[in-house]
């Protein structure tokens, strides 16, 4: 962050008051110092942000062997990780997954997978899956399935499916150095295709990816075009076998700055804590949630769900959620 002084507390106002910033009030918020930054974004989340947590869970419905060649990702094809490849999951253990996430009160399930876009039998099974898990396990569905076309986003619409996940990832200014194999106007493409049906989008990214700070406000401006009502956000981890392997770590300092900065861009989005979350301390997750964090993916796969679910509850309610 600069060392220049912005005067925060008309801005703060603003936002406060209803209003958006304008794009050179959001750059300028590059210049305000962290504490300042953090409290006037506790004032925005004490004001418009719902004092229940908001919890979603996913399970990984096809891995590996995508042909898109995001630095950051083990599951990318261009890259050595060794991580698990396999089709489609399988119909019983994802509703298993299903169904422990709701009896642990989790308010939402998703189905994400690998590669450029779902098509042809997989759309068919998962599109089949997410019908099930809505009608017989009774949870809100969701589903990240890549750059869909409108024909791909109808049938998830009618499997009941009412909100899609597309990751915008980093500032416009910064994808290109990270992706070449598709583009933020593809995904922008694909998030329309959802508004079009009348479903919620969900888009966020992934912080510490060599990023600049005036970039991460770049990135907050950005998600205005995907108009998100949840918002992930994923701190970098460096995987071995991918070009970010070697990248630094972004320190907590960083980590709640951004989140300062995306409540203050976004006041009534949930912004949720999504991969990354387990390298921070619980004083650093509390008080992320005192400056704008109002939600999290939450859990773990089958076996340890319930203990992990527990956890994620203690935190909320310690935070006063």
């Amino acid at each position: 962050m600069s060392t220049n002084c912005v005067n925060i507390d008309p801005l703060k106002e603003k936002v406060l008051a209803g209003g958006e910033l304008t794009e050179q009030e959001v750059y300028s918020l590059c210049d305000v110092p962290s504490h300042e930054l953090r409290e006037a974004a506790a004032e925005v989340t004490a004001k418009f942000c719902p004092r229940r947590f908001d919890s979603c869970s996913i399970i990984n419905a096809r891995s590996g062997k995508c042909s898109e060649n995001c630095k950051w990702c083990a599951q990318s094809a261009h890259y050595s990780t060794g991580c698990d490849e396999y089709p489609v999951v399988d119909h019983d253990e994802c509703l298993e997954a299903a169904r422990l996430n709701h009896s642990q009160g989790v308010g939402r399930f998703s189905l994400v997978a690998s590669g450029r876009a779902v098509k042809g039998g997989a759309l068919d099974k998962i599109t089949a899956m997410l019908r099930e898990i809505k009608d017989d396990v009774g949870i809100a569905t969701c589903a990240s399935l890549g750059l869909l076309d409108a024909d791909g986003m109808g049938r998830l619409s009618e499997a009941g499916v009412t909100r899609y996940h597309c990751n915008l990832e980093t500032a416009p200014s910064h994808f290109a150095t990270l992706c070449t194999t598709h583009t933020i106007e593809d995904k922008l493409r694909t998030i329309q295709h959802a508004h079009d049906l009348g479903m919620e989008v969900c888009s966020g990214g992934i912080i510490g990816m060599g990023e600049t700070w005036r970039q991460r406000a770049e990135f907050a401006l950005a998600l205005r075009r995907a108009r998100p009502v949840s918002i992930p956000i994923n701190m970098l981890i460096p995987i071995p076998g991918t070009p970010l392997a070697d990248s630094t770590l972004i320190t907590d300092e960083e980590i709640l700055d951004t989140v300062a900065l995306l409540r203050l861009v976004h006041p009534k989005a949930i912004l949720r804590f999504a991969g990354g979350r387990a390298r921070l301390s619980r004083e650093v997750q509390l008080e992320a949630m005192r400056i704008g964090i109002s939600g999290a993916i939450v859990g773990d796969m089958l076996t340890t769900i319930g203990n992990r679910i527990n956890e994620d509850k203690k935190l909320a309610n310690d935070a006063g959620l």
